[in-house]
């Protein structure tokens, strides 16, 4: 698992550094301004439906049905599932396209109903939004075969192929956009380019494995496939519950001041990185490992994984979450304060970023606790949590956003997603599924009071070092920040024995033995 760990977080990693990348470039374009509004939720329908009917849904139903074929039928018959499955897909994908594509306007009116008030912002958001929404059953294909790669225990290309996403974004941008109305229809277009190229990548992956498939073959409800589609019907919403909460958001920000879903956007990107590298990457080597420790009968080892998964999440994302906190202004001013993107939207961001890094351990822990029932083919016990997490989370919207405008949005985004993480483990304990070991009882409290220790002394450094005013100045006191957060961290953990940095060695070089589990 640790293994499978590294190299997924490690090319999620690459991936989100481009990403920022991207970002920076966008911000210094577009700012917080309408056209910026009106790309960031063209960006997130299509990214909302992939997670949902893609990496979420599908994933969770599909991968330990294949695992489960492959080790008792053989390859031939998870071949047959997958190529059913990927018909399937993208029929009613195309289907759903077409319809997006009429129905624009109806759907934005519900997804961003505060753009009606400015015609000329909405109809941006609706023709961006159309040209985005081709990636759409483009991504949801590269779902489909990178959980076939997943199955498989190859993580590397999979992993990889969001790259190209963001390599494809910064070319648009500063090659297209003299050549469009405005940076954000190049941008649409780069994300619509990118879906291509990673649906390429990874089929040549999947037949490079052994396992080429056709994509395009006549669709067959067979009862396996049939399986598949009831398990992932549930999953729909309990895989997804994190990103429909998002989607939640931008409804609510549509409404506030021109800038709000900006702010959110360019915030949420941060909270992203530790969530992508450790909550991702930690749940896509999970679900493969823990569906075949089950159907091989070996529960004892399924409660170890679970702990060693739940340790390394907290290990990770506790420190990210206490850095994010205390230093959420510098981080955001060193990345994105340039050009048309000012100090009073880098302090509107920041605060966006603490709420939001107050729910990034919970958000983790939701990718870690939903595999334990996933590998046991449970959908429907997180889709009754997700149903009650997105009313709570559109109650505490509505709470928040009037005295604390979009930062309020993040916050009930952060308070649901505590209890989300906090029912998922209380229902795993109350089945027997996760008992906490000794292990886990000994270090989880001892990563904690680190982390702790590392925040307060970030807090105190970003506030005693002086304002920075050149990119240069703010990138170098982030950097400072940071780096003196990042070795407070591992002197506290080490001094009261949180990790034992000899164990994680010796995990590395097993690694390198091994090849790095490409």
């Amino acid at each position: 698992m640790f293994r499978s760990v590294m190299t997924v977080g490690a090319w999620t990693m690459a991936s989100r550094v481009l990403g920022f990348a991207r970002d920076i470039l966008i911000a210094a374009r577009l700012g917080a301004g309408p056209v910026a509004d009106a790309f960031f939720v063209a960006l997130k329908l299509p990214n909302l439906f992939r997670r949902l009917f893609g990496e979420g849904a599908f994933n969770a139903a599909f991968v330990p049905a294949f695992a489960g074929a492959l080790v008792k039928e053989g390859q031939d018959a998870a071949r047959d599932l997958a190529e059913r499955m990927g018909a399937l897909l993208a029929l009613w994908l195309g289907l759903l396209t077409v319809l997006g594509l009429i129905f624009m306007p109806q759907v934005l009116a519900v997804l961003a109903p505060g753009f009606r008030a400015d015609p000329e912002k909405f109809a941006l958001a609706v023709e961006l939004t159309r040209i985005t929404f081709g990636y759409l059953p483009l991504i949801c294909l590269v779902a489909l075969i990178s959980g076939v790669l997943n199955a498989l225990d190859r993580f590397a290309a999979a992993a990889a192929a969001p790259v190209f996403f963001n390599l494809f974004l910064m070319a648009a941008l500063a090659g297209l956009t003299p050549h469009v109305a405005t940076p954000g229809h190049a941008l649409a277009w780069g994300v619509l380019a990118s879906g291509f190229v990673q649906l390429a990548m990874v089929w040549v992956a999947a037949r490079q494995a052994g396992m080429a498939l056709r994509l395009l073959r006549p669709p067959a409800l067979t009862p396996p496939v049939r399986e598949v589609l009831r398990k992932m019907a549930p999953g729909v919403l309990g895989a997804g519950v994190t990103q429909i909460n998002l989607a939640v958001d931008v409804v609510i920000a549509s409404l506030l001041p021109s800038g709000a879903v900006s702010y959110l956007y360019y915030a949420d990107r941060i909270a992203q990185l530790p969530l992508g590298v450790v909550g991702a990457a930690l749940g896509t080597a999970l679900l493969p490992l823990l569906a075949r420790q089950l159907r091989g009968g070996q529960s004892l080892s399924a409660h170890r994984s679970l702990n060693r998964g739940v340790e390394l999440a907290l290990l990770l994302a506790l420190p990210a979450a206490a850095g994010l906190a205390a230093a959420a202004m510098p981080i955001m001013a060193a990345l994105f304060q340039r050009g048309a993107f000012g100090e009073a939207a880098a302090a509107a961001s920041a605060a966006a970023l603490m709420a939001y890094a107050l729910g990034l351990p919970a958000f983790v822990l939701v990718k870690v606790f939903a595999p334990g029932f996933f590998a046991r083919g449970d959908t429907a016990t997180p889709v009754k949590v997700g149903l009650f997490v997105v009313a709570l989370n559109l109650a505490l919207n509505l709470l928040f956003m009037g005295p604390l405008g979009h930062v309020g949005v993040a916050l009930a985004t952060a308070l649901a997603a505590w209890v989300n993480a906090g029912l998922l483990a209380w229902l795993l304990v109350r089945r027997g599924a996760y008992v906490v070991d000794r292990r886990a009882r000994r270090r989880v409290p001892r990563v904690l009071a680190a982390a702790t220790v590392m925040g307060i002394v970030v807090a105190l450094l970003a506030w005693a070092l002086p304002a920075a005013g050149t990119s240069v100045a703010r990138a170098a006191m982030a950097a400072t920040v940071i780096g003196a957060g990042g070795v407070v961290f591992v002197a506290a953990g080490i001094a009261l024995g949180a990790f034992d940095p000899r164990e994680v060695w010796r995990m590395l070089r097993r690694k390198r033995e091994k090849g790095g589990g490409g």
